[in-house]
């Protein structure tokens, strides 16, 4: 089972209703929560440099097992001193376990309980992924937190579908705790003298009965530094991912963080820590942001609108990010008209700042006590739900 150590602790400093805000140490430094965290899928925040996340005031990072496993190998990330060398990060890293990306991949790839053989997106060459190859790839990245290896069923699937993820995911569980263990022992294949702590997985679908006895079951199998969600925003309503958030909540061991894999968006982020969640990690800022379309607390706005064609005002008055304190809207929508790769990267500097921010905010609030969060909450939904923003 996985092995405790003093690098890896979580400290709660303040609640308000079921949201916390705390301390995460991990080796490389300490994280405050609730936290986002930027995806650096390929060992880099797309557009964006360390400098730029910094500026942004990013804690940890979240990097892909996949694709850094398929390109350019775990082995040349090692010979290049490690992940956080190899990407010149040195604050904390997370690693996900590939089991999202096999399930993107659908017709290209086979689920058995050995693991799962796919088919590259790069190279188009077989490969194949187990339980000890996620948890061994991991280890040589040498992340702070590396991911336990699951199985992910799609959102709207039914209980005997889900229930089939649920099984195989706890069944890989053990297989990766018991391989996270004998390495954390030898310190074999890592060229980090920094220790690692493995995340179990929650899965389940949408069926609040199997989460609650997945979320059993995980607990029983030993002493866990972090707890993963896994299996929602993947294609399910909104309310039902709630909803499953609601039925979990009380049931969550309270002295490690809870960490919602894949969730971004800020009424999302809003309404899980409400519901009690630590992390959580997204594309949607980046991928968003090249595509023109800005967070802001009156809600989503796309720069590329003729109407900011000569606006002299900043994109958001109210940031501190270097799009909003520099530029103006009509230059950013130029930027983008022109097909500038500025723009991209300012948009994308901007929307990571801003759930960083919303982040903040929301610890504040926390630290007010019972009551307060729902109540900024509750203001900031007005504000975000304004219809105009074009």
């Amino acid at each position: 089972m996985p092995v405790t150590d003093p690098e890896f602790h979580f400290r709660i400093h303040a609640t308000s209703g079921r949201a916390r805000t705390g301390t995460l140490t991990l080796p490389h430094g300490s994280v405050e929560t609730p936290v986002f965290m930027p995806v650096g899928t390929q060992g880099t925040v797309r557009a964006l440099s360390p400098a730029d996340l910094k500026s942004a005031g990013a804690s940890i990072v979240l990097a892909n097992t996949y694709h850094l496993h398929v390109r350019p190998g775990e082995d040349v990330v090692a010979q290049l001193g490690g992940l956080h060398r190899f990407m010149a990060w040195d604050r904390p890293l997370l690693t996900d376990s590939g089991g999202f990306q096999v399930f993107s991949l659908a017709g290209f790839r086979r689920v058995d309980d050995d693991g799962v053989e796919f088919q590259s997106h790069v190279d188009g060459g077989r490969r194949t992924l187990t339980p000890e190859r996620a948890t061994e790839i991991q280890w040589t990245l040498g992340a702070d937190i590396a991911m336990a290896f699951d199985h992910v069923a799609p959102g709207q699937a039914d209980q005997a579908t889900s229930r089939d993820a649920l099984e195989r995911t706890l069944r890989w569980l053990e297989r990766c705790a018991r391989r996270h263990e004998e390495l954390s022992r030898l310190g074999g294949l890592s060229v980090s003298t920094n220790r690692q702590t493995l995340w179990p997985i929650l899965q389940g679908g949408t069926h609040e009965s199997l989460r609650t006895e997945a979320l059993a079951r995980v607990l029983e199998m030993g002493s866990w530094t972090g707890l993963a969600i896994g299996g929602l925003s993947v294609g399910e309503p909104k309310p039902k991912m709630y909803e499953v958030l609601e039925a979990l909540a009380p049931r969550l061991p309270p002295q490690i963080p809870r960490y919602l894999m894949g969730v971004g968006f800020p009424e999302d982020l809003v309404a899980a820590v409400e519901r009690g969640v630590d992390l959580f990690d997204c594309v949607a800022p980046t991928r968003n942001g090249r595509n023109g379309t800005a967070f802001t607390p009156e809600g989503t706005l796309n720069i590329r609108n003729a109407a900011f064609r000569t606006d002299a005002t900043p994109l958001d008055p109210t940031c501190d990010c270097e799009a909003c304190t520099t530029y103006t809207r009509g230059y950013l929508r130029h930027l983008f008209v022109a097909e500038e790769l500025l723009g991209l990267r300012l948009l994308s500097l901007h929307n990571v700042r801003y759930l960083i921010r919303l982040a903040e905010a929301m610890r504040a609030a926390i630290r007010k006590g019972d009551g307060a969060l729902a109540a900024w909450a509750d203001d900031w939904r007005r504000r975000y739900t304004q219809p105009g923003i074009a």
